[in-house]
């Protein structure tokens, strides 16, 4: 059944949530602080450095079948569940935070000592080094020969500076967000090549009085400067023992064989507390992420003067994409990503999954999302608020995709992985703050509508509902015609929002 978008329905929503947000309390972190229960109207400003660490042979996993199905999907869960544990075992030892973990992608931040401390900025940033080259190490240790698990390979990006910490997710799924330039740079760095090593930007770089250099994406720490890094950190665990505890820990709390099963349409029936290795899902369905481009410029730009408005432009954007994936278009949110959303969608049954219906539907909620979004900022420059000059970029693409929990009871993480994951990032990726993308796959299985509308670049711009409605419903799709007819059929909806003057900037 096709979701529908509505003006009204939206801007109710939206002006609701930017009731939430009037009053915004912006401090400095100076101390220790429990940063899981940030409330939706503060944030923090935190001095730091970020580590993001990428296993960049996560691809070879889900390609080592030729055909993507159960098998190549349960060594790469049992992969990442493997190494999860052991990651997760590491920053609990080293006085480090673990912010998330996205898959192949860990990010960690180090924030003692405080700038009370002389020579603080150096120290974290050694402390940071120290932490990432334990990884590798232990990582090099926790495969498993027995079912064809390999080591990880890693690589891994650091940045210093200063961010924003506000509240990531709801719903009893609560963690900090880190917003601003360390975090995506250190981002950037861990996922800027293939080849392993320890990748510092030249903010980083500077702190260790380590000379600039022109691409800090191909030049990484040698083994004296690791060595430094590393006596001077002193760290309280070394990855034998780290090893050693972890294979006590698999002995004592098995991971098991994971299993799974389908979910009968719509997804946003999911309860993902629920699920765990034996207990995942699977099936054949659009992977979609949404990502506010041009956002981390915009905290860069406020992050000492107007820092309230980034709070109340992230909580209400970020709140009205979630409803419409899961309220207006029955899909399941997997996680915020920093300023992303991912989601799953499905149209079909328990047993087999629509593949047109399912394109057609995400095609809509594409523009629903956009529609949105641009409603969305509207308003909250209506209410005096400053918003930048942001865009939303989204990508999607078709396959069998996975959602499990990753962990031990009482320590797990959301996890949806399969290449189809992967390729829907990439699409997002490939668009700019105006564009949407959708993947090959779902090109072939999609509609001739649907592949009239993206054309031979499956590339759109300015794409809204009301175009995906009409474009669709014009040349017979349809879940097109089903959206069109549940507008005739409800209140008259409000004009569209009057178009932004958004550049077609890259991801930032």
């Amino acid at each position: 059944m096709a979701g529908t978008w509505n003006y009204d329905r939206a801007e109710k929503h939206i002006k609701a949530k930017i009731d939430d947000v009037k009053n915004v309390v912006v401090a400095d972190y100076v101390r220790e602080l429990a940063l899981e229960n940030i409330p939706t109207n503060k944030a923090y400003r935190v001095d730091g450095v970020h580590l993001y660490a990428d296993i960049i042979n996560l691809d070879d996993m889900l390609n080592s079948t030729v055909t993507e199905g159960e098998t190549c999907h349960k060594r790469t869960l049992q992969f990442l569940n493997l190494h999860y544990r052991a990651v997760s075992r590491i920053v609990s030892r080293v006085d480090a935070r673990r912010v998330d973990f996205h898959n192949q992608r860990l990010h960690s931040l180090v924030t003692k000592p405080y700038n009370t401390e002389t020579d603080a900025e150096a120290k974290r940033v050694r402390r940071a080094v120290a932490i990432a080259q334990l990884i590798i190490d232990v990582l090099k240790e926790t495969g498993d020969d027995e079912d064809k698990i390999p080591a990880a390979r890693v690589r891994v990006g650091i940045d210093s500076g200063k961010s924003l910490a506000v509240n990531n997710g709801r719903n009893g799924y609560r963690e900090p967000l880190f917003l601003g330039d360390p975090a995506n740079h250190a981002a950037k760095l861990a996922g800027g090549g293939s080849a392993e090593g320890i990748y510092l930007t030249n903010e980083a770089r500077r702190a260790l009085d380590l000379p600039e250099v022109e691409e800090p994406k191909t030049t990484r720490l040698t083994r004296q400067e690791i060595e430094e890094c590393e006596e001077a950190a002193a760290l309280e665990v070394t990855s034998d023992k780290i090893v050693e505890e972890w294979r006590e820990d698999l002995d004592n709390n098995p991971i098991g064989a994971f299993e799974f099963s389908r979910h009968t349409p719509p997804f946003c029936d999911i309860d993902i507390v629920k699920l765990t290795p034996k207990n995942s899902r699977r099936q054949e369905s659009i992977s979609i992420y949404a990502d506010i481009d041009g956002f981390t410029r915009y905290v860069s730009d406020h992050i000492d003067d107007n820092t309230g408005d980034v709070v109340r432009v992230l909580h209400v954007v970020r709140a009205e994409l979630e409803r419409v994936l899961t309220s207006d278009f029955k899909g399941r949110r997997v996680r915020f990503i920093g300023d992303c959303i991912h989601g799953l969608i499905c149209e079909g049954t328990a047993q087999t999954t629509d593949e047109k219906a399912t394109v057609g539907n995400a095609t809509l909620l594409a523009g629903a999302l956009r529609s949105s979004f641009d409603l969305a900022l509207e308003k909250l420059t209506d209410a005096g608020y400053e918003t930048g000059n942001l865009g939303l970029s989204i990508g999607f693409e078709y396959g069998p995709m996975t959602l499990t929990r990753l962990g031990i009871h009482g320590d797990r993480v959301r996890c949806s992985v399969s290449r189809g994951v992967l390729a829907s990032e990439a699409q997002q990726m490939r668009c700019n703050g105006v564009e949407t993308a959708l993947g090959p796959e779902a090109y072939e299985v999609a509609s001739d509508a649907v592949r009239k509308l993206f054309g031979s670049t499956r590339k759109r711009k300015n794409l809204d509902y009301n175009e995906a409605v009409e474009a669709l419903a014009d040349k017979g799709d349809d879940t097109g015609e089903a959206a069109k007819r549940a507008a005739y059929t409800s209140t008259p909806a409000a004009p569209r929002p009057a178009e932004r003057s958004v550049r077609p900037h890259t991801k930032g």
